[in-house]
């Protein structure tokens, strides 16, 4: 610590970027956000894509399909965005060197490739609801080519304006999940809040425990140190004082979070619209996009619950799928899935990583996803992804991941 404090009185008062050479603040983002947010973000989006590249050049993705491939796969994604946008940032512009949000978005291109890539490979792209109906054929052997489902999560307004024409254009079904009040322009993106206040600021003045009462950003290195630090200080509190934070920390920074929302999500005329093409379908994310598993149990339960009847009153659609939030192990659980039976879901999607195998027919509130990440815009990376081995190296060869 003497070392970086040098003519410096109050440490407090360090660029960002001098603090984490420290090792003062060690971001605890789990494994399944490490590829789209927080520290390591480099690092890990480095180390994913030299595994990738080796299982390609080696030939081993390629072999392994016959043995690692499940019975289907399906996509998750958020965002998508030219690539004047998607290449940096999603609240940027092309050329940005602090990107922190990058790998929530991909390309209109990368989207079209991808639907040409999962055909070629022999995948029939089918609306997500009849996941259960193929799942179940395949528990009893009656497993017919694989099959490819596509959800979109949040109902980001990109996705009408740059992902519709290309679900369109490849006759592709399509589900995306959405949360009512993100629909009002009522709802935090806080992670767009917080990409945005750091982008727009020279200085953070914050007042959680632990961290620096004064954050100087001279550099992009600085303002991607804040990050690292704020994110999951952020991301783990409690879910009504996150939002309550975010809401004050935007605003002393010049961010109105309720308007960023209202200029990044649909409305509920614009859902009407898209809903209105039988390709598209729309799932509930939840009422407030909460991580469940955090809330108390009859919170979590109204949060299911509201988000499917509110949708069910605005847009006249069953609503009987459902994302959870965030969705990985700490945000969605056995209790969560059991709620998600209970209210009848027909099916759930967390973002744990993997295929899906007959044995998921048993486990239809807890399945996984393949995410296309914007990190990974690649041709070969998908053709690996789509093998099925890296999952299985990733889940330790357990085809099951409910626990």
């Amino acid at each position: 610590m003497e070392v970086l404090t040098q003519g410096c009185r109050d440490p407090a008062q360090l660029p960002v970027s001098r603090l984490r050479q420290g090792n003062l603040f060690m971001s605890s983002c789990p494994d399944e956000y490490r590829d789209c947010f927080g520290k390591g973000t480099s690092v890990m989006s480095f180390v994913y894509r030299t595994v990738l590249d080796v299982l390609h050049r080696s030939g081993l993705a390629r072999a392994s399909r016959g043995t690692c491939r499940g019975v289907g796969v399906v996509f998750m994604l958020h965002r998508v965005l030219p690539a004047t946008f998607s290449a940096a940032s999603t609240t940027g512009t092309a050329g940005d060197a602090f990107a922190p949000n990058a790998g929530l978005a991909i390309t209109p291109e990368f989207l079209d490739a991808a639907i040409a890539i999962t055909r070629q490979q022999g995948y029939d792209i089918i609306p997500l609801r009849e996941v259960p109906a193929r799942l179940a054929a395949a528990r009893e052997g009656k497993a017919r080519r694989p099959f490819a489902a596509f959800t979109l999560d949040d109902g980001y307004r990109d996705n009408m304006e740059h992902a519709w024409e290309v679900f369109r254009r490849h006759e592709a079904p399509f589900t995306i999940f959405v949360a009512p009040a993100y629909a009002d322009g009522e709802g935090e993106l806080w992670w767009d809040a917080l990409e945005q206040v750091i982008r727009a600021n020279d200085v953070l003045h914050c007042d959680l425990p632990g961290l620096p009462r004064s954050i100087p950003m001279v550099s992009a290195a600085d303002k991607q140190a804040a990050w690292d630090m704020l994110y999951p200080a952020i991301r783990y509190m409690d879910e009504h004082a996150q939002r309550e934070f975010i809401i004050r920390f935007a605003a002393r920074h010049g961010v109105d979070v309720h308007q960023q929302c209202r200029e990044l999500i649909m409305d509920w005329n614009e859902l009407r619209e898209i809903a209105a093409d039988e390709l598209c379908d729309i799932g509930a994310h939840t009422l407030h996009h909460r991580a469940l598993a955090r809330t108390p149990e009859d919170e979590a339960r109204h949060e299911m619950a509201a988000s499917r009847q509110r949708l069910q009153q605005e847009l006249g659609v069953a609503a009987d799928m459902l994302a959870y939030p965030y969705g990985d192990a700490d945000s969605a659980g056995p209790r969560e899935f059991a709620l998600a039976r209970e209210l009848g879901f027909t099916l759930a999607l967390t973002t744990r990583k993997g295929h899906l195998y007959a044995e998921h027919a048993d486990h239809l509130t807890a399945l996984p996803r393949l995410s296309l990440n914007g990190f990974y815009q690649q041709p070969h990376y998908l053709d690996v992804l789509l093998s099925g081995l890296p999952f299985l190296l990733y889940n330790r060869f357990r085809r099951l991941n409910v626990a």
